[in-house]
C-alpha cells in the first residue's frame, strides 16, 4: 500500500520558518510583510479563498489588507486601486481574486500589478521569468506540487513525469518547474491519444483537470508518485481528480484531497510575500 503525502505537515514546517522570519524583522525594526488582497464583487469561491488567505497570513504575523470593491466597480476604479497599492511602500504583495466581474479585463488588471509585488505570479514579467528559468516568484499551486515531491527526498533528475492538464495556472507551470528539476516531462490533455499508455510510463504523475475520480489504477505505473491537484464537489464532498481508494494500493505515494496540494498552496503564497519584503529592502 502506498503512503499518503501529508501536505498539512509540510505546510506546518514552512509556517514555522515564516514565523521566525517575521520575528526577526520585528527585532530588526523592519516593516512586517503585508499582503493586499483585492476582491471585486461577491463570488463565493473568491470570498472563501480570501478568508483562508487572511486566516493563514494573520496566524503567522503577516499583515493582511482586505480591499473589497462592489460588483459594479468600473475598470478605471479597479486600476486606480491597484495603482495606489503599487505605490504604497507598506504593501509588499498584491493579489487579485479571480474571476473578476464581466466587463473587466482580467489580463489588463493583473498586468497593472508591479511585478515586484506579484506574489501570485500572474503578470507577464513573472511568468516570463518562470519560463526563462530566472529567479522570481513561483506560482503557488505548481510550487506546492514540486515541494511535495521533493519532500519525499526524490531526485527528479531523469525521472519521467506526466502532467494531465495544460492550464496556464497549473498544468503548464508545473511542467516548467519539473523541467527545471531536469525531469523528462510530457503534458497530456483532452486530445492526447492513448492517455492510459502515456500515464503508465510516468514515475511522477500530476493530475489537474477538475474531473472528480477521473484517474484510477489503470492509469498508474506500479510504484509511481501521484499528485492530485483537482478539487471538485462530488456527492457533497471536496474530491480530487484521482480515485484515491483505487490508486493508493498501486502508487508509492499519493496526495489526498483535501490535505494535499491545497494545504500547502496558501502557505507558499505567504512565503512569497516574505520574499517580496526581503527584496524590497535590497
Amino acid at each position: 500500500m502506498g503512503q499518503i503525502i501529508n501536505g498539512r505537515e509540510i505546510a506546518t514546517n514552512i509556517k514555522e520558518e515564516i514565523k521566525s522570519y517575521v520575528d526577526k524583522r520585528i527585532k530588526e525594526g523592519k516593516d512586517i510583510p503585508q499582503i493586499a488582497s483585492i476582491l471585486v464583487g461577491n463570488d463565493g469561491g473568491s470570498i472563501y479563498y480570501m478568508n483562508s488567505q487572511e486566516k493563514v497570513a494573520t496566524s503567522l504575523g503577516i499583515l493582511f489588507k482586505r480591499v473589497e470593491l462592489p460588483e459594479d466597480t468600473s475598470k478605471e476604479e479597479l486600476l486606480n486601486t491597484i495603482d495606489k497599492l503599487n505605490e504604497d511602500k507598506k504593501v509588499h504583495g498584491i493579489i487579485i481574486q479571480l474571476p473578476l466581474p464581466k466587463g473587466i479585463d482580467e489580463k489588463e488588471a493583473v498586468a497593472r500589478i508591479f511585478p515586484k509585488k506579484d506574489i501570485d505570479c500572474l503578470t507577464f514579467e513573472s511568468q516570463g521569468k518562470l519560463y526563462m528559468g530566472e529567479d522570481g516568484f513561483l506560482p503557488c499551486t505548481p510550487n506546492s506540487v514540486v515541494t511535495l515531491i521533493k519532500s519525499l527526498g526524490i531526485n527528479l533528475s531523469g525521472k519521467e513525469a506526466v502532467v494531465i492538464g495544460r492550464s496556464n495556472i497549473v498544468g503548464k507551470p508545473v511542467a516548467q518547474l519539473l523541467l527545471k528539476e531536469n525531469a523528462t516531462v510530457t503534458i497530456c490533455h483532452s486530445r492526447t491519444k492513448d492517455l492510459k499508455e502515456v500515464c503508465k510510463r510516468a514515475d511522477i504523475l500530476v493530475v489537474a483537470i477538475g474531473k472528480p475520480k477521473f484517474l484510477d489504477e489503470t492509469y498508474v505505473k506500479e510504484g509511481a508518485v501521484v499528485i492530485d491537484v483537482g478539487t471538485s464537489s462530488f456527492e457533497g464532498k471536496i474530491t480530487g481528480d484521482v480515485d484515491f481508494d483505487k490508486v493508493i494500493d498501486k502508487a508509492s505515494y499519493l496526495t489526498p484531497v483535501p490535505g494535499g496540494v491545497g494545504a500547502l498552496t496558501t502557505t507558499l503564497l505567504i512565503k512569497n510575500a516574505c520574499k517580496a519584503a526581503e527584496e524590497y529592502e535590497d
